[in-house]
């Protein structure tokens, strides 16, 4: 199946589908410095697995010198760890391009904060041995289905320099609860910095591998491509993105926003996959200031901003745009893609101050 063409028309069936099963986080759950895990975004290529707990087992192989299966409370055994780490959807604001290519249609809501709690994976990888030869690990989940028409088991791979980072971890707890199964019950990938898409749930293989892996959801989906043509370069690292909490309250249908005159404080939230937030700035009705940081609550996860606005009669429209300590910026033009990935453009907020 050929990938249908990007369409500057309505959404379509399938799209509507897909938004359906998929959710994005209210953006007012911003004032949460961890998104509750029923606010979280998230999105399920395939089905959610039934797992049996007590039959599902971990297995490392390929080129190790020690091959393991391991049970949920055998990684319970190793050592633990608990990060907060911000997940972020590679399609989020896919919805705003134009021509709009055809997936998921988020608009800015596909992010959440959680504390997430499991085991290093570097470790694992040091009992297992790797071989002198593997260049990659390849991660499979539980989950099954159809892209494209390519029918594959949902894997995607990291280098072994990636895969050591002591930060990454087998997460089997969010929250400080079990993983849900929409989650990835009862064991998933956590990659701090990167897309979502590099967070492989329901977790049941890790194979050390000699050649890069060339599976569909590595080397045809997550590319950033100008055109069909273009070969692209590979969805990695998070780009900065700024979201501000909505003000004051609004209409059910078109989310248009009311707010009384007077003083205001602007609230939102901050990251970046590339470097930490070095500065927010909001923006209204196009003149720009900073705004205040507060302290980080980790180096993979949002960083909260405040800003005082004396709001005043009439329409006006606000902005956040992030900046990192790399030097990466938020565009004010959507960065466009065949695949809709990566588009960090900066968010704006209609308001009608009375």
């Amino acid at each position: 199946m050929i990938a249908p063409p990007p369409t500057e028309g309505p959404l379509t069936l399938e799209e509507l589908q897909l938004a359906a099963r998929n959710k994005g986080m209210p953006l007012e759950a911003l004032r949460y410095d961890t998104t509750p895990v029923g606010m979280h975004y998230l999105l399920v290529h395939f089905d959610i697995p039934a797992i049996d707990p007590e039959a599902w087992r971990l297995c490392v192989a390929g080129s190790v010198q020690h091959s393991l299966e391991l049970s949920l409370d055998d990684i319970k055994r190793r050592p633990r760890l608990t990060l907060p780490v911000t997940f972020e959807c590679a399609g989020n604001g896919r919805a705003q391009l134009q021509p709009r290519p055809i997936s998921q249609p988020w608009l800015v809501e596909a992010v959440g904060t959680a504390e997430w709690t499991g085991t290093p994976l570097s470790g694992l990888l040091e009992d297992a041995g790797l071989d002198a030869r593997a260049v990659e690990l390849v991660f499979t989940g539980a989950d099954h289905g159809v892209e494209k028409g390519y029918e594959h088991d949902y894997a995607r791979s990291l280098t072994i320099a990636e895969a050591m980072r002591p930060e990454v971890l087998l997460a089997y707890e969010m929250n400080g609860r079990p993983l849900e199964p929409q989650h990835g019950y009862p064991l998933r990938l956590l990659v701090p910095g990167w897309y979502g898409m590099a967070h492989v749930k329901w977790l049941v293989q890790i194979d050390a591998v000699t050649e890069p892996f060339t599976g569909y959801q590595q080397d045809v989906a997550y590319w950033y491509k100008r055109d069909a043509n273009d070969r692209g370069e590979p969805v990695q690292r998070i780009r900065p993105r700024a979201l501000m909490i909505p003000p004051g309250f609004p209409d059910f249908l078109t989310r248009a926003r009311t707010v009384e005159r007077g003083a205001v404080e602007l609230r939102g939230r901050a990251w970046s996959g590339l470097a930490p937030i070095a500065r927010v700035e909001v923006g209204i009705d196009g003149a720009w200031r900073d705004a205040t940081l507060d302290a980080p609550l980790g180096r993979f996860a949002w960083r909260s901003w405040t800003c005082a606005w004396d709001a005043t009669a009439g329409s006006h429209v606000l902005q956040a745009r992030a900046s990192d300590e790399a030097g990466n910026v938020q565009p004010l033009d959507p960065p466009w893609n065949v695949q809709g990935m990566g588009n960090n453009l900066v968010q704006s907020v209609a308001v009608t101050v009375r």
